[in-house]
């Protein structure tokens, strides 16, 4: 694990979108085409906002969520509606999407067809994580009753998730999906954060999913 601490979120967020551009420049050098999979929530939208104005050829980008709660693109709890308010405008408009939710009337029926959807971009050129408190991380919660399976080396690439900290039922990348990038990046702010980080290392992935990624992962903090 690689800990970078930055001395405030704005010096992270131009930092981690810097970072996250190049990486993506780099592997369009050398490839047609490279992915790029991103959380939810609100802590990554100031870097979502600096990335969605990098200067690469976003045309050769396909982005998708690592994970997604099971409801309407418009409602205010949709990860989608926020990537598309935040980062899929500017130039990173022009980036090929692949929406999690795919309007199924839930989301065991939509695994399959999604993992086929994402299978062509394998290895993800580019994972940017998040943490809870709880230590999960996409919507691999601790509990969950398969978390077991999403974390296993041959999981399906895709799972319907549903868990007690959980409002609705979830889709989620596995951890072969998102652990076996070319580039892991796990994004915590606040001392709550950093304090669950440091209790993740010290368990099992059954208690802490994160620490299913810890060991290839640079971890940027800020206070």
């Amino acid at each position: 694990m690689d800990f970078r601490e930055y001395p405030d979120r704005e010096m992270l967020a131009l930092s981690l979108a810097d970072q996250i551009a190049s990486q993506l420049a780099q592997q369009l050098r050398s490839s047609d085409e490279t992915s790029l999979c991103v959380p939810g929530g609100t802590s990554p939208v100031p870097i979502f906002e600096t990335l969605s104005g990098a200067d690469i050829d976003w045309g050769r980008v396909t982005v998708f969520l690592g994970d997604e709660r099971w409801v309407d693109g418009e409602h205010k709890r949709s990860n989608s509606r926020l990537l598309r308010r935040h980062l899929l405008r500017d130039r990173a408009a022009a980036a090929r999407y692949i929406d999690l939710y795919t309007g199924a009337a839930t989301p065991d029926e939509a695994a399959g067809p999604l993992a086929e959807a994402i299978r062509p971009h394998l290895p993800i050129g580019v994972v940017l994580l998040g943490m809870g408190n709880d230590m999960h991380t996409a919507s691999l919660f601790p509990g969950a009753p398969r978390l077991a399976e999403a974390l296993a080396p041959d999981a399906p690439l895709v799972l319907p998730i549903r868990a007690e900290g959980a409002d609705e039922p979830r889709i989620t990348l596995t951890r072969p999906a998102l652990a076996d990038s070319m580039h892991l990046h796990l994004l915590i702010m606040g001392p709550e954060k950093r304090e669950a980080l440091e209790r993740a290392q010290a368990l099992d992935p059954i208690e802490a999913p994160v620490r299913a990624f810890l060991d290839n992962a640079t971890v940027h903090w800020a206070e």
